[in-house]
C-alpha cells in the first residue's frame, strides 16, 4: 500500500464474498473503522472484526447481532439504493472520504457488475477504491497518471461510450478510442512505473491485477 499508510481510510465491507487475499485482509486489518454492510456483518464477526458500524435496511441482519450490537446499527429503508450506495452515503455524511470497498463481488454476477459501475458515482463525492482478492478497481473522472509495475495487467471501462481514451505506457495503445464495449480495453498490460489515460470528460474505471 502507498498514500493509505499515510491517511486514515474508512473500509466499507459489502455482502459478496469475505476477502481471503492478503492484501484486502491487510486493508481490513489496518482500517482506521469498519463499516459493514447488514448482509456482511456475521461473516466480519466470525473472522474476528468489530464493526464500527452497521448499515443498511437490515433485512439480512441476524437477530442475536442486532441486538449484541444494538448502538451501531443505522438502518436505511431507502429501496432506491443498495446497502453497499447506503453505506457509503452513510460515511460521506459523516467526513469519511477516504474509502476502501471490501467484499463487493465474487457472489452474483449482477450484483459484482452493478457494484463496480457504482464506482462512478461514488467519486463525485468521496475518494474510493474497490479491492478485490485478485486486484483494484478506481473509478476516474479526468486524465491521471497511475502508478503501476512492468508487465501489470490492466483493464478500462467507460461508463460513458462517447469518451475518447488515449493511453501511454501501455503496451496495447489506445489512442482516442472510445470503448463501446466492456471488452475493448480489458486485458492490456502496463510497460513501466506508471502509465497515463487522457480524456476530456466521462467516467472511466481502472482494473490493476495484483502481482502474482
Amino acid at each position: 500500500m502507498n498514500d493509505d499508510q499515510i491517511n486514515p481510510y474508512t473500509v466499507i465491507v459489502a455482502d459478496g464474498t469475505f476477502p481471503r487475499h492478503e492484501i484486502p485482509l491487510e486493508y481490513l486489518k489496518s482500517a482506521e473503522r469498519i463499516v459493514c454492510c447488514d448482509g456482511s456483518a456475521e461473516n466480519l464477526i466470525k473472522a474476528g472484526y468489530i464493526p464500527d458500524a452497521i448499515v443498511g435496511d437490515m433485512d439480512s441482519l441476524d437477530q442475536s447481532i442486532a441486538g449484541r450490537f444494538h448502538d451501531r446499527i443505522f438502518r436505511d429503508t431507502d429501496q432506491e439504493t443498495n446497502d453497499l450506495t447506503k453505506a457509503v452515503n452513510w460515511c460521506s455524511e459523516r467526513g469519511y472520504t477516504e474509502l476502501v470497498i471490501l467484499g463487493a463481488t465474487g457472489k452474483r454476477e449482477d450484483h459484482a457488475i452493478g457494484n463496480i459501475s457504482l464506482l462512478a458515482e461514488y467519486i463525485k463525492t468521496v475518494k474510493v477504491k474497490m479491492v478485490t482478492d485478485t486486484g483494484i478497481l478506481t473509478a476516474i473522472t479526468e486524465g491521471s497518471a497511475i502508478v503501476s509495475f512492468p508487465g501489470q495487467q490492466v483493464s478500462v471501462f467507460s461508463i460513458d461510450p462517447e469518451t475518447e481514451i488515449t493511453s501511454d505506457g501501455l503496451r496495447y495503445p489506445l489512442d482516442r478510442k472510445k470503448i463501446d464495449n466492456w471488452w475493448v480495453a480489458t486485458l492490456n498490460e502496463a510497460k513501466g512505473e506508471s502509465f497515463s489515460l487522457d480524456f476530456s470528460q466521462g467516467r472511466v474505471i481502472v482494473y490493476l491485477k495484483f502481482e502474482e
